[in-house]
C-alpha cells in the first residue's frame, strides 16, 4: 500500500537533510519531486497544484518552528497536509439510532460490492455488536444472491431471501418490515451494478435511495483502488445522481500508488469510511486519514498495530505464556502460539510497515518472503513433534529427530537448526524476563551482568534475512 510514493517521498525529503532552514531555493526542488510523485501515483492534476501550493505556502509561512530540524518540520508539514487531502478524520457511520438501520451498498461490477458487504456486516457484529440483516437486491446477477447467502452463512449473520422478481425498490422496503419483525439493528443492502455506468442502473438506484429515504440511510459505494482516476470519476458521477455518504476503497493492499486514496474525498466531497486490506472477510479497517498519511511518510501506524493485537491476542494464552516466562519457562508450545498471534496480524512486511522508520529498512531488506517461508517451515517441523517434545525440546535425540524429519518433509539438519535457534530464543526470552525484573548477572548491559565477548551475534534468528 502506497509503496511507490512512500519510496519517492522519502527520496525527495533528501534535498532538506543537513539544512539550517527551510527556504524558498532548497524547498523548490523538494516539491517538484513531491509534485512528479504524485502524478505518477495517479492523484488528479488539480489535486496535485493545489496539495504542492498548500504545502509550500505553510513551509515558508509564519507556522515553520525556529530551531527545529527543517526536514522533520518538512515531514510535520507533509503529514498534515495529507490528512486534510484524506478528510482530516475518520466519519463514523450513522448507525447509532433506535430502530433499523439501512446501509445500501453501490457501485459497478467487480468492484468488491458483495464481498465487502459480508465484511462490513462482520465488522459490525463484532465491533459495534450489531445484530445485521444482509440483503440481496441484485436483481441483474441472480448469482449475487448466492453469493450473498453464502457470506451470511460463513461468518454467521442472517440474510432475507430475497423475491429476484420484484423490484430492488421493493426488496429494499420487504427487508426493512422483516428486519424489525426480527429485531435486527442495520440492513445491508447489496444492490446491482454494471460493467460501466448506464441510465437503467441509475435510475434503479434512485428508486432504492427514494423509498429509503425516510430511514436516513447511509449510502456507500464500493470503488476499486487499483483503477486510480477512474474510481474518483465514477464516485463524481455516482454522487452527482443518488448523493453518497460514503467511499469504501477495495484491493487498498493491492494498490502501491494510492491515487484515488489520496484523490477521491478532495474531489467529490465524500469522505473514505473504510478500506478493504485483504481477501479474507475479517480484512476491512476503517479509514483513519491521519493514520494513513503516517504511512505514506514511513512514520508508521503504531494505534492501528494496537488495535489488530487486541483483536488478535487470546488473553488466555498471553496469561500462561506471562506465568511460564516468570518461571523461567519458554516452550516450543509458546512458540508456536506467538507466531499463530504474529501471522493473524498479517504478512511480516504489513506488520514492519507500521512500526515508525521501519519501511525504509524494508526497501533495503528487499523481499521477505524467504523469511516468512523459514517460519512456515518452522510450524510444520513443531507440528511433526509430540506434545512431549514441545514442553521439553531437549528430549529430541537422533531417534526423535529422524522422526520429526520424515514426518515434517524436511532434513535432520533443517530440524537441528531449527532447536538451535529455539534454544537461542529460549535464552533470549529469560534474558528479557530477568531485564523486566529489574536486571540479573548475565544480562550483558545491566548492573551486576556479565560483559559480552566481543564479535557480532547473529541474533536467535541468524543474520541471514535481517541485517
Amino acid at each position: 500500500m502506497f509503496d511507490n510514493l512512500s519510496e519517492k517521498f522519502d527520496s525527495a525529503f533528501k534535498h532538506l537533510r543537513g539544512k539550517g532552514k527551510i527556504s524558498e531555493s532548497n524547498i523548490d526542488d523538494t516539491l517538484k519531486e513531491v509534485k512528479t510523485a504524485l502524478l505518477e501515483a495517479d492523484v488528479n492534476f488539480k489535486v496535485v497544484k493545489n496539495f504542492v501550493n498548500a504545502v509550500k505556502e505553510t513551509a515558508l509561512g509564519e507556522k515553520v518552528i525556529a530551531g527545529v530540524n527543517p526536514g522533520e518540520q518538512f515531514v510535520k508539514i507533509m503529514h498534515d497536509e495529507l490528512t486534510t487531502l484524506m478528510g482530516d478524520e475518520n466519519n463514523d457511520l450513522n448507525i447509532n439510532r433506535p430502530g433499523v438501520s439501512p446501509i445500501i451498498v453501490v457501485g459497478l461490477n467487480g468492484q468488491g460490492k458483495t464481498t465487502f458487504s459480508g465484511k462490513l456486516a462482520l465488522f459490525l457484529r463484532n465491533k459495534k455488536e450489531k445484530d445485521v440483516l444482509l440483503v440481496p437486491a441484485d436483481t441483474f446477477r441472480p448469482a449475487a444472491k448466492d453469493q450473498l447467502i453464502t457470506l451470511a452463512k460463513n461468518i454467521g449473520v442472517d440474510y432475507f431471501d430475497s423475491d429476484l422478481k420484484m423490484a430492488p425498490k421493493d426488496i429494499a422496503l420487504a427487508a426493512m418490515a422483516d428486519a424489525e419483525i426480527r429485531g435486527k439493528n442495520i440492513v445491508i443492502i447489496d444492490t446491482a451494478g454494471r460493467l460501466h455506468i448506464d441510465e437503467q442502473l441509475m435510475a434503479e438506484l434512485k428508486e432504492v435511495c427514494d423509498v429509503m429515504a425516510k430511514f436516513n440511510p447511509e449510502v456507500l459505494m464500493v470503488a476499486d483502488a487499483m483503477t486510480g482516476q477512474e474510481a474518483v470519476n465514477v464516485a463524481k458521477t455516482f454522487h452527482a445522481q443518488i448523493e453518497l455518504t460514503g467511499i469504501v476503497l477495495s484491493k487498498m493492499d493491492s494498490d502501491a500508488r494510492g491515487g484515488a486514496a489520496l484523490s477521491i474525498k478532495h474531489v467529490t466531497g465524500v469522505p473514505i469510511r473504510f478500506v478493504s486490506v485483504g481477501e479474507k472477510m475479517k480484512d476491512l479497517e476503517l479509514f483513519h486519514p491521519d493514520r494513513m498519511a503516517k504511512r505514506i511518510l514511513d512514520m508508521g501506524d503504531v494505534v492501528s498495530l494496537v488495535e489488530k493485537a487486541e483483536d488478535v491476542i487470546d488473553e488466555k494464552q498471553a496469561e500462561n505464556m506471562m506465568k511460564n516466562l516468570e518461571k523461567g519457562k519458554f516452550t516450543v508450545d509458546d512458540f508456536m502460539q506467538q507466531m499463530g498471534m504474529i501471522s493473524k496480524l498479517g504478512s511480516m512486511s504489513s506488520i514492519l510497515k507500521m512500526i515508525p522508520g521501519m519501511g525504509g529498512m524494508l526497501r533495503q531488506v528487499g523481499d521477505l518472503s524467504p523469511a516468512e517461508d523459514e517460519m512456515k517451515r518452522m510450524k510444520i517441523i513443531i507440528s511433526s513433534m509430540t506434545k512431549q517434545e514441545r514442553n521439553d525440546y531437549k528430549l529430541v535425540k537422533a531417534r526423535r529427530l529422524e522422526r520429526i524429519a520424515r514426518g515434517s518433509g524436511t532434513t535432520n539438519h533443517q530440524v537441528t537448526d531449527f532447536l538451535k535457534k529455539f534454544s537461542q530464543m529460549e535464552k533470549m526470552m529469560g534474558g528479557m524476563m530477568q531485564m523486566m525484573k529489574g536486571g540479573a548477572p548475565g544480562m550483558p548491559g545491566l548492573p551486576g551482568g556479565k560483559q559480552k565477548k566481543k564479535g557480532k551475534s547473529k541474533g536467535p534468528w541468524g543474520n541471514k534475512y535481517f541485517k
